[in-house]
């Protein structure tokens, strides 16, 4: 049957068809859709034919057990799960449901912050909620509840200071405090973290009860940040008896059955405060004379896989873990300390097994071939990645100094091949600084200071994307299963906000161009030292899809990579174990590789570490944020300078330069007058004066208030805002107050001082 149905024949035509879903809006039945139909018995079997093609065609989809919708319409409620943040920070949502249309969904304005006295929403959270078209083709979801909150815990700072004890939940989203139950508030003191479970409530309005199940410690005490971000965002921290028991009886392993590697140099280069060493590396010109001025490459990784079989108890509280979480002031790895730290870490001057791979590459950093072997090696030095610089910058030390010549100066040239290679290839350039905290033994905050990124940085991170690559093709090679590490292409919706906001600074994407790694790049360095540098930068990482781990390859956009699997951190991340173990299949290395049941569940293991990575990245931040918090709550009342990284309907996000921290300027402190927000500026416009805060813009602000229990800075804009046009019509959305901002004599300079339009009889202007 074609896809245009003959009347004639069926009783119907494909618009009738579709039509009579449409009314259904996903309640009707094949029954009803031919009652809907008017169909006799004779033409009753042609239905489910044309409903078969159309859902092919992706025309139509299931709703509910026998119900049918067209695929561009949503249900007016639905379940959904919040799963990024546009560029302006409000939160995105997607339907759960499997085969549910792909539609953008913006949660209101206020909806993100959840139930009264629980926790607001982030992403990874699910929600009911009701939706409504939008006007501008997409649809805008209004919550309902929150789902799975009845088993849900909250992590409050109980207190007693007078009146009736109340618990103010640590997520700085969640605006309603709780009151423990009868009795609760004795468990534990003023200042302690607890862990609350809310309780049944006999009466309406006020606050939430909630009974204490869990006294954490004092809020104030060293390493609070990051007590709090753990339980947060649930992050297991303790290993299971059957682990340690496990982890006591292992045996190191022995050289039987592997290669000796021991006789090349390896060194691993770390941070300065690494505590374990799973990669290590070596390099050396190539003598075949069919390879004129090429590189063997040799990078070796802790073979994790020795010491951890599948589904035993150290299998299984590793993929409960999913990865090693790194905090300021801990780490919550993924392996006991045992593991981590000794037998799977290449220590310096002690054998090790190890799985590598042996890369060839010609003069211009192009890929001839590998192999992986297992191995038993000897780490020749641990060095720092500001040892290693040094040697190189001509400023050798004891260690480093006899590694120069025959180690150092080798690798150093491979990497001017391979960088050559990887300029060629034209991976995503984003310059995004990383904040590093530092906190001494007693918990308080030595220093915020930006990383240092040297060419000893990016000959490792080079060296391990060519392995990571090599690993994935040798799996695709043997046919096996495996789980890449996957980056999509941004979104079209993503790529036009990116070109709505570059109209406003005077640069062009043109419309429907394709998303190419080599676009993006030549647009940052058309704003290479300009006053747009940061804020571009900034946009172009926002318009970024997220990395996900998945069993379907999609390339790696940022990386500009066909194929690409993790492999090189087994100690810290379950994906490279899970690649591991493929790879000792695949080339037939030992019997604890990867077995056909471990295989059937890569899919879903992948959805689960991707989730755990989603959580430890979640937690990293939080605690970073809040020691920062604390550490600016000595600065309250001082000026600090900073620029607008975000602007939404409720105000601006400004990240201060000199430690990196984000902050919330509401809208309400902006000025006398009322500001519109205008999405595609990615501005805050005075409804009278035109007067704007833009996205990227530098500004001074004040510090109002640091939490640090919740991580949350709120500030005070002290830079006016950019002068503007009146515009001809009133803007819309916008929320401000009439009077002066709190906390400070004044307004935001130009448009504080204005006085407003006059009104004449019943408000009317004149």
């Amino acid at each position: 049957m074609a896809t245009d149905f003959d009347p004639k024949e069926t009783g119907f035509s494909r618009e009738t068809l579709l039509e009579a879903i449409r009314l259904g809006q996903g309640r009707f039945s094949k029954r009803e859709i031919a009652r809907a139909l008017n169909l006799t018995a004779d033409q009753k079997p042609f239905l489910k034919t044309a409903l078969r093609m159309l859902e092919n065609e992706r025309a139509i989809h299931r709703e509910g057990r026998k119900g049918w919708a067209l695929s561009d319409t949503l249900p007016d409620v639905a379940v959904v799960e919040i799963h990024d943040r546009d560029p302006d920070g409000e939160l995105l949502a997607r339907l759960t449901k499997p085969g549910a249309p792909q539609a953008r969904i913006r949660l209101a304005p206020g909806e993100g912050k959840g139930d009264k006295g629980g926790p607001a929403l982030g992403i990874g959270d699910r929600a009911l909620v009701r939706l409504e078209e939008d006007g501008e083709g997409g649809w805008e979801a209004r919550l309902i509840r929150q789902l799975g909150q009845s088993a849900h815990t909250i992590l409050c700072v109980l207190h007693k200071d007078g009146g009736r004890p109340r618990l103010q939940p640590v997520d700085r989203k969640s605006r309603h405090e709780l009151v423990p139950m009868r009795g609760e508030a004795e468990k534990a003191r003023d200042g302690d973290l607890v862990l609350c479970r809310m309780a049944k409530a006999d009466r309406r309005g006020g606050p939430k009860p909630a009974n204490i199940i869990e006294v954490i410690g004092s809020a104030n005490a060293p390493g609070a940040g990051s007590i709090i971000a753990l339980h947060a965002h649930g992050i297991p921290t303790e290993f299971g008896e059957e682990e340690f028991r496990q982890v006591e009886q292992v045996k190191p392993a022995t050289r039987a059955n592997r290669e000796d590697l021991r006789s090349i140099p390896l060194i691993t280069i770390d941070p300065d405060d690494a505590k374990d060493h799973d990669d290590a590396v070596w390099a050396a010109p190539d003598d075949d004379a069919d390879n004129k001025g090429g590189w063997i490459v040799i990078v070796a990784i802790a073979d994790v896989a020795a010491y951890v079989t599948p589904d035993s108890p150290l299998d299984r509280g590793a993929l409960k873990r999913g990865n090693s979480v790194y905090l300021p002031d801990r780490v919550v790895p993924m392996l006991p300390e045992r593991l981590s730290n000794d037998l799977c870490s290449l220590r310096e001057n002690e054998d090790r097994p190890c799985l590598a791979v042996r890369m060839v590459f010609d003069k211009f950093g192009n890929k001839r071939g590998h192999r992986f072997v297992r191995g038993w090696m000897r780490s020749a030095a641990k060095l720092s990645y500001t040892q290693a610089q040094a040697a190189i910058d001509g400023n050798p030390d004891d260690k480093t100094g006899p590694l120069l010549e025959p180690v150092l100066k080798p690798l150093w040239a491979a990497y001017g091949a391979l960088s050559r290679a990887r300029d060629a290839r034209q991976p995503l350039h984003i310059d995004s600084p990383e904040r590093k905290v530092r906190v001494g033994e007693d918990g308080r905050i030595l220093s915020i200071e930006t990383r240092d990124r040297f060419d000893a940085h990016r000959l490792i991170e080079e060296c391990m994307i060519q392995a990571n690559v090599c690993a994935a093709e040798t799996l695709e090679k043997a046919r096996l299963t495996l789980i890449y590490r996957v980056h999509d292409a941004p979104s079209a919706e993503k790529v036009q906000a990116l070109s709505d906001y570059l109209d406003t600074i005077g640069l062009k994407w043109a419309k429907g161009e394709t998303p190419r790694t080599e676009r993006f790049n030549r647009l940052l360095d058309q704003v290479q030292g300009t006053d747009n540098q940061a804020t571009v930068n900034e946009v172009v990482l926002r318009t970024q899809m997220q990395a996900v781990y998945s069993t379907g390859n999609l390339g790696h956009f940022g990386l500009n990579l066909r194929r690409y699997a993790h492999f090189t951190s087994p100690i810290r991340r379950y994906a490279d174990l899970t690649v591991h173990r493929a790879l000792i299949r695949a080339g037939n290395l030992g019997k604890d590789g990867q077995t056909d049941a471990e295989a059937s569940q890569l899919e879903a293991i992948a959805e689960d570490i991707t989730a755990a990575e989603r959580r430890a990245m979640a937690a990293e931040r939080d605690a970073v944020d809040r020691y920062v918090a604390l550490y600016l709550s000595e600065h309250v009342g001082g000026e600090f300078a900073g620029r607008i990284t975000g602007v939404t309907r409720f105000g601006t996000f400004v990240r201060l330069d000199e430690t990196g921290a984000d902050g919330l300027v509401p809208i309400s402190q902006l000025g006398y007058e009322r500001f519109h927000h205008d999405e595609a500026a990615h501005a805050l416009v005075g409804e009278r004066s035109g007067d704007t805060f833009r996205l990227g813009m530098p500004v001074k602000v004040r510090i109002a208030e640091a939490a640090p229990v919740t991580g949350g800075l709120l500030l005070e804009m002290v830079t006016p805002p950019e002068e503007g046009k009146p515009p001809r019509h009133r803007g819309r959305g916008g929320r401000g107050r009439s009077g002066p901002p709190r906390g400070r004599g004044g307004g935001a300079g130009r448009s504080a001082g204005k006085k407003g339009p006059k009104r004449g009889k019943k408000g009317k202007r004149k």
